[in-house]
């Protein structure tokens, strides 16, 4: 399904914004990863209802990079460094592999 314009100045897209953007495929499955990671780090600190300064204390960062974190600045953090603030908040890690479709590799 194309993408269409619905109204003046507004750009529908179907499927990920991801793919979208014009990145070259490595790129965008770094952005996917992080941003899945992302969203389950923010999980657990809405969870477990941490403080600014909770996560100052358990990650052993400064504000400003709590706050990169929290406002979703992914472009600051590496995937290694979403893993290590995940095990540092009790979480572990896991990376499922599916296959998109039958004979994706042929």
């Amino acid at each position: 399904m194309p993408n269409k314009r619905s109204v003046e100045g507004e750009y529908r897209v179907t499927g990920s914004v991801l793919d979208e953007l014009g990145l070259d495929r490595q790129g965008a499955l770094e952005l996917k990863l992080k941003a899945s990671l992302h969203q389950n780090i923010l999980g657990l600190i809405k969870r477990r209802r941490y403080s600014a300064r909770d996560l100052e204390r358990i990650l052993r960062i400064q504000q400003p990079r709590v706050s990169e974190l929290t406002r979703g600045k992914l472009s600051t953090l590496s995937v290694a460094r979403l893993l290590l603030y995940a095990d540092l908040l009790g979480a572990q890690a896991q990376i499922k592999l599916k296959q998109l479709r039958a004979n994706a590799a042929a």
